[in-house]
């Protein structure tokens, strides 16, 4: 496919940079079963929880799941989603809660759980998400745990999201790369002790993008609907592709763009207009490449 061509797929885009390197790039939210988007207008009114997905995946072709993160994930459950879903449509899945925040002695058999639940996903599966806590700093034990879990899960397309600013060290980054795991690149508030908005890709198979909104008032509140109240603005997303975007596309040959404003809606909103603004610059950038 010719870069700047629209995808017949929804909301995938074929991205080439000015050195020439071509990525597949595709947009979603975090999470879809969202009752208030109803009300906020995203699914028709009267819209019942069991029609969202397929009424989402026309929109998008790439989810993230939020709900393997408060519950053990369950091959029955995710086997009812894919048959909701079209065969071209990707699923990224939290690791759940008890291997990333409320870790206790049973967590090898949780991880044995999770393993034997998610490969109901098969290749749909376009990552696992592991979603670090803001405490989790870059102590001894939390890196031998961590590589535990890393060793763990080794097979599946991994991604991790660190919260705490300590873990941004090249050495980091190197074992990261060594075990071709994504370390997830986060748009959120710049608050003090958070792991900053880095342009490093370490596995050239996926890059994973998470925008979280700006909101610095309601980020520590504990209150999620405050949280992720954020709409981001046409300017801050194209502000967003021009300074990062073009770099970190480059060094992957897929990517996924999740929007976690779910708030009134938000995030479905933001997730089509980054879409669009994506083919909008690669639009620009054919026009001027056949008028040379």
């Amino acid at each position: 496919m010719r870069a700047g061509i629209q995808n017949t797929l929804p909301a995938v885009r074929m991205v080439r940079n000015e050195n020439g390197h071509c990525s597949r790039v595709m947009v979603g939210t975090s999470g879809y079963s969202y009752t208030e988007w109803v009300d906020s207008g995203f699914y028709p009114t009267g819209t019942k929880a069991t029609e969202m997905l397929p009424f989402y995946a026309g929109k998008f072709s790439v989810v993230e799941l939020n709900y393997t993160w408060y519950q053990m994930v369950r091959a029955e459950a995710l086997n009812r989603m894919v048959k909701k879903a079209p065969n071209h449509f990707r699923f990224a899945a939290k690791l759940t809660r008890t291997l990333t925040h409320e870790v206790d002695d049973q967590w090898p058999q949780q991880l044995r759980q999770y393993r034997e639940g998610i490969r109901a996903l098969k290749e749909q599966l376009i990552a696992v998400l592991i979603q670090l806590p803001p405490d989790f700093d870059r102590t001894q034990t939390n890196r031998c745990y961590l590589a535990r879990l890393l060793d763990g899960l080794q097979g599946l397309p991994l991604a991790v999201e660190f919260r705490h600013f300590s873990w941004a060290k090249d050495s980091v980054f190197a074992e990261l790369e060594k075990r071709r795991v994504s370390m997830v690149t986060v748009d959120g508030p710049q608050l003090a002790g958070i792991f900053p908005l880095l342009d490093v890709v370490t596995n050239p198979d996926l890059f994973y993008l998470r925008f979280h909104g700006r909101n610095a008032r309601g980020w520590r509140s504990g209150n999620m609907q405050k949280k992720f109240d954020y709409d981001y603005s046409e300017k801050e997303l194209e502000q967003w592709c021009d300074k990062h975007f073009s770099c970190i596309s480059s060094q992957a040959s897929t990517g996924v763009v999740f929007f976690n404003n779910h708030v009134r809606a938000q995030a479905p909103r933001n997730g089509e207009l980054f879409s669009a603004l994506l083919h909008k610059s690669c639009h620009k950038k054919q026009v001027s490449e056949d008028s040379e």
